[in-house]
């Protein structure tokens, strides 16, 4: 069985012979830390670990653009004050780069929406197909490759809180209701825009997605920033126009990565087309794959799941939840890994505890596995 293979069987329940193996990735300081423990300098982490072949993607340019032009604000030693290509300006530790601390924001009302952001969202803007597109979908033909291929299907309105602020965004849609959906209905024309270019040339050219993924970060720890209310009637139209799109094209399934606590939005992009929930981050409000999978059924597949707290645990405890949740893993739909990106406080002894487990209960030891690294004995 190919990769694609079993990454489609896996998701429209069909037999499978094993779980993919993926992960969702690292922080910026855990692979430097690993080193230090033995994990070799000169291995990419996808061959150390043996994953699957995963996260491969083709898609136009969903950005800002032109983009803003990144500089130094200020210098305050150990830290930095940065304007991002987003608009954005951020305090950052020169040492540390996962989590800058957020202190301002170039979006801020309709006057600095309608000059500085709305024009470089236009989706008939040509740089955001690339030049060398149709070559990029000929070397990932269906008839090429063996591995599940995805498009970029944009974002609805995580980006928008992203250039703009958590609590500046949650205020707008009281604030100013009009201009949030003029937002938000301009992300939806972004994404299907650029989309119905991407897709008749990945078609001409000989390319069926396998999946589409969008991001979404629009929840925290109690719920959504905005009411489920203003989501059905705001966002879901657009999401209904992407979905029915890639269904058009053979694309059935749309892989949303949102964290915080979702459930309240779960039925709402059910409905409108969304099916695959990503990472799952089960944080302080518990949230888990087999209680989800009892409550919202087959429809719902998720990918992730794995809590990265576990990790940086006792080995015990990550065995536990690695059998945990072998059911929902036999069962289909589902495909497990960190809840998100692995911090460095995982040990590399224990997150290669916990890849080698999952290849023996979620791979079944089967010889297409690719095999794990051995950490390297570090000199004195």
């Amino acid at each position: 069985m190919t990769e694609r293979e079993r990454w489609l069987n896996t998701m429209n329940y069909k037999p499978v012979d094993r779980c993919p193996i993926w992960d969702f990735g690292f922080w910026a300081e855990t692979i430097p830390a690993w080193q230090e423990q033995g994990m070799p300098k000169d291995v990419s982490s996808d061959d150390f670990f043996g994953m699957d072949t995963q996260w491969r993607g083709l898609g136009g340019n969903l950005g800002l653009l032109p983009a803003f032009e990144e500089k130094i604000l200020e210098d305050r030693g150990e830290t930095q004050i940065i304007l991002q290509s987003d608009g954005v300006v951020a305090q950052q530790k020169k040492t540390h780069k996962t989590i800058p601390h957020y202190i301002d924001w170039t979006l801020k009302d309709r006057a600095s929406w309608e000059k500085e952001f709305r024009h470089r969202l236009d989706p008939g803007n040509p740089a955001r197909i690339p030049a060398d597109f149709a070559d990029q979908c000929r070397a990932n033909a269906d008839n090429v490759r063996t591995w599940p291929l995805s498009v970029g299907a944009g974002s609805i309105f995580g980006k928008l809180r992203d250039w703009m602020g958590f609590e500046n965004i949650a205020l707008l849609a009281y604030d100013d209701p009009d201009l949030l959906q003029e937002m938000i209905r301009t992300m939806g024309d972004l994404s299907v825009g650029v989309l119905e270019k991407v897709l008749k040339i990945a078609k001409d050219n000989g390319v069926t997605f396998d999946f589409a993924g969008m991001w979404e970060d629009m929840c925290f720890n109690q719920g959504p920033i905005i009411g489920p209310k203003m989501v059905e009637k705001w966002m879901k139209p657009h999401y209904c126009r992407i979905s029915q799109l890639l269904r058009s094209y053979g694309c059935n399934f749309i892989v949303l990565d949102c964290d915080g606590k979702i459930d309240e939005l779960i039925p709402i992009w059910l409905e409108a087309g969304v099916n695959v929930m990503f990472p799952l981050e089960i944080g302080t409000w518990g949230a888990d794959a087999v209680k989800y999978r009892r409550q919202f059924g087959k429809e719902m597949r998720i990918m992730g799941g794995f809590d990265k707290h576990i990790l940086a645990k006792s080995k015990d405890a990550i065995t536990k939840e690695v059998y945990r949740l072998a059911p929902l893993v036999e069962e289909g739909g589902f495909i497990p890994f960190c809840d998100h990106r692995v911090p460095a406080d995982v040990s590399l002894e224990n997150y290669l505890h916990y890849i080698k487990l999952a290849k023996q209960v979620w791979g079944k030891n089967l010889a297409d596995l690719r095999p794990t690294g051995k950490p390297v004995k570090q000199s004195a």
